[in-house]
């Protein structure tokens, strides 16, 4: 499977399909991304001046997480990409709220549950 799911709180809410080329302006966004990140990033409270790629994934997770929640499609669309395109042995994202405010997350290298709609790159699942 070539395939990024994001699951919030046990619901599936994005899927990115890897086989479907990002346009031009996109994949420079990435990189744009990434420049923005050599900068330095804060990731559970610490200050990170030269993240690393699992550093700058669980950077981007979390900003996914509040996209997810405020529903923000535009971001979404472009934190999941980023994480598809740049850790593409991810099969599976989970992002679960706590009671107290924070996030756990998880990346999974397993294929995704068989259950969920397969869509275009990256949308939200009906």
């Amino acid at each position: 499977m070539n395939k990024l799911t994001v699951i919030y709180n046990d619901a599936p809410q994005l899927e990115f399909d890897r086989n479907k080329r990002l346009e031009d302006h996109q994949l420079l966004y990435l990189d744009k991304m990434d420049e923005k990140m050599d900068l330095g990033i804060a990731v559970g409270g610490q200050q990170i001046s030269h993240p690393d790629s699992n550093q700058r994934a669980q950077f981007v997770a979390a900003n996914l997480a509040h996209a997810i929640k405020s529903d923000n499609e535009a971001q979404m669309a472009s934190l999941c990409s980023y994480i598809a395109m740049r850790m593409p042995d991810i099969q599976q994202l989970s992002i679960k709220e706590q009671e107290d405010g924070s996030i756990e997350i998880d990346f999974s290298f397993e294929p995704a549950p068989q259950n969920v709609v397969h869509v275009a790159p990256p949308t939200r699942l009906i």
